[in-house]
């Protein structure tokens, strides 16, 4: 979905209704605001960033079993 809004004098913006129900957005919720070097990202606030984080980058740490073994046999 691509959908062009307009800033207002007041800048703010109105949240496409595809994109609020895409999100399951109501009125209340709270959006977090990200800004990157060439654009602004903005995504639904978590409503437990430690449920959020969980898993996360979880094959990272598959491997490091057997690399914390490897390293331990070279001391």
């Amino acid at each position: 979905m691509a959908t062009t809004v307009t800033l207002s004098s007041k800048y703010q913006i109105v949240i496409p209704r595809e994109a609020r129900e895409a999100l399951s957005l109501a009125a209340g919720d709270e959006l977090l605001v990200l800004c990157k070097p060439d654009r602004v990202v903005i995504i639904p606030k978590p409503k437990k960033f430690a449920k959020r984080m969980a898993g996360l980058h979880r094959e990272v740490w598959q491997g490091a079993e057997a690399y914390l073994q490897d390293e331990r046999k070279d001391w």
